[in-house]
């Protein structure tokens, strides 16, 4: 009875506002407390936020690794960033598209009106049609597995045909700069209707900086093909090989031979009728000779800053100095030296080897190298003869002089390819 009556006096003694407010800011501390907490877990959509943030910005530094990989010059030797390399060269439209859209996609990155988690798919999609557009882009310009781009010909070996241009050829696919499809693609004059896309896609694939090349002797001697070479490319290079056209219609004789030996002799085949001396300048095998008739076609489309001559007896006597004006005329270092070759007395012309290699130097094959049937010695001199004013009108038409009049006296003699 004693608590109860104490308690009840303190309750009378105690105002009814005090006691208000004792109990408000009780309210309001428990209150103050459940908001803290609610914040605390309305944080965690900001942190997934950020989280999304921190995704973005590792994809975006992984595709400006990407663009860097692409588009810098000194690119790494692994497969996907040479594959990659092929797109930065291309210079097409669908590649000018794809620098576009890689540029949209970054400033979508530092957009601040998306919201993360849709500038996060929008990136995706981006990247996701970059690549199928690199794809295209690669198809479109002939990009191969070789890493690199197929392309038409800046130069071609057009002739003449048992003038060496096999032997050039081997010689020019030692340099590293040089890309040479190996057969003859015939392409200006069997296959002309097949279209460029076929003929291109018969190059070799090439890098930035390198050179493709092709070598079909017989298009210096038809007629169409300088004006279809002239159509292609204008500032084409065109090398010429040209040789005795003595010794070489002996050489081809000698090819011809090999294959049907049924035919008649060379003497047979070279007049029309022997006893009055008249040559068949009809022959093929002679023909191919008047070096000076077909090169007169070709003047009329090229200048002879295009052309480039090389003597077939030098590049067996010299390589190396006919390679270093070869190379000199396709603008390319002199790589290709005296160290490249090495003189096979039994076939009688040098063979290629690398200075590197300590292995058997590579020659031609057995199709090289043929002994040439003994030749009357007059019908010799009256060929030469017959080749003597055409000769001197090439000269004149060249500005070299290749001395074979010289040779006279040894031209009755065997000789090989």
């Amino acid at each position: 009875m004693a608590f109860w009556s104490s308690t009840s006096v303190f309750t009378s003694k105690v105002p009814r506002k005090i006691l208000f407010m004792f109990t408000l800011s009780l309210s309001v501390t428990y209150l103050f407390y459940s908001l803290m907490s609610c914040y605390n877990s309305l944080q965690f959509p900001l942190q997934e936020n950020y989280a999304y943030q921190g995704r973005l910005v590792t994809e975006e530094t992984t595709f400006v690794t990407l663009r860097e990989k692409l588009y810098s010059a000194s690119q790494g030797l692994t497969e996907f960033t040479e594959a990659e390399r092929t797109t930065a060269v291309t210079g097409t439209r669908e590649h000018a598209e794809a620098e576009q859209r890689t540029v949209e996609w970054i400033r979508t990155q530092a957009s601040p009106t998306k919201s993360a988690a849709a500038v996060y798919h929008t990136s995706a999609q981006e990247r996701e049609h970059q690549e199928f557009s690199t794809t295209d882009s690669e198809l479109r310009v002939n990009c191969t597995m070789d890493y690199g781009e197929k392309k038409l010909p800046q130069a071609i070996i057009i002739g003449v045909k048992k003038g060496g241009t096999r032997a050039l050829l081997e010689a020019l696919r030692v340099h590293p700069d040089v890309r040479a499809v190996g057969n003859e693609p015939h392409f200006f004059d069997r296959n002309y209707e097949k279209g460029l896309d076929w003929y291109r896609d018969l190059m070799p694939s090439t890098l930035e900086g390198q050179i493709t090349m092709e070598k079909t002797p017989s298009y210096f001697v038809t007629n169409h093909a300088p004006k279809r070479i002239h159509t292609m490319a204008r500032d084409i290079k065109l090398i010429i090989v040209v040789r005795n056209p003595v010794t070489r219609a002996i050489s081809d004789y000698t090819q011809t031979l090999s294959k049907k030996p049924e035919i008649p002799t060379f003497e047979v085949l070279a007049f029309k009728n022997r006893t009055l001396g008249l040559i068949d300048a009809s022959w093929s095998a002679l023909r191919i000779g008047i070096y000076a008739l077909h090169l007169e076609s070709w003047m009329q489309y090229f200048p002879l800053s295009q052309m480039h001559f090389v003597s077939g007896e030098r590049l067996i006597v010299d390589p190396a100095g006919e390679m270093a004006k070869v190379q000199d005329f396709l603008g390319l270092k002199r790589i290709v030296t005296d160290k490249h070759f090495y003189f096979n007395k039994t076939k009688g012309f040098p063979c290629l080897k690398k200075p590197e290699d300590s292995s058997t130097p590579r020659c031609l094959g057995k199709s090289k190298g043929r002994t040439h049937p003994k030749i009357d010695p007059d019908v010799i001199r009256r060929l030469h003869k017959f080749y003597k004013p055409f000769n001197m009108m090439f000269y004149q038409m060249t500005g070299q002089n290749f001395e074979w009049e010289l040779e006279e006296d040894s031209e009755s003699r065997s000789s090989q390819d």
